[in-house]
């Protein structure tokens, strides 16, 4: 009836041990296949992919970098949208402003939805 061993069950198999060896020895093979160059070089390729480009400006660029003629930025808490031409915030604020700063003064008037903390009040802009 049973084994020699109460758990004998719970050990596997010659036929199972050696499977589990050969998955073993062909994910190291894997492993030791896929290099570093690769992955750099797939990153490359994406990141040169023409699709891979956004019209939206980043925050951290000044204005003279965005190319742009309107500038938009979006409150994501009370939902109101500030519009800017371009030429126009040039000449109010700084040619060499980043555009974070920008947005965050013309958003600076206070956000129609107030939490009561002042630590959470304000504006949580989405640059666009």
């Amino acid at each position: 009836m049973a084994g020699r061993r109460c758990a004998e069950w719970r050990f596997p198999t010659a036929k199972q041990q050696k499977a589990e060896e050969t998955a073993r020895r062909l994910a190291e093979a894997q492993r030791r296949r896929v290099s570093v160059d690769d992955d750099e070089a797939w990153w490359a390729s994406v990141l040169a992919d023409p699709r891979a480009e956004t019209n939206r400006p980043d925050a951290r660029r000044t204005l003279a970098e965005i190319g742009s003629s309107e500038l938009k930025v979006e409150c994501l808490k009370c939902f109101r949208v500030v519009r800017i031409a371009r030429d126009d915030a040039m000449t109010r604020f700084d040619v060499g402003s980043l555009w974070k700063e920008v947005a965050m003064r013309l958003l600076a008037d206070g956000c129609m939805s107030r939490t009561g903390r002042h630590e959470k009040d304000g504006c949580w802009p989405d640059f666009r």
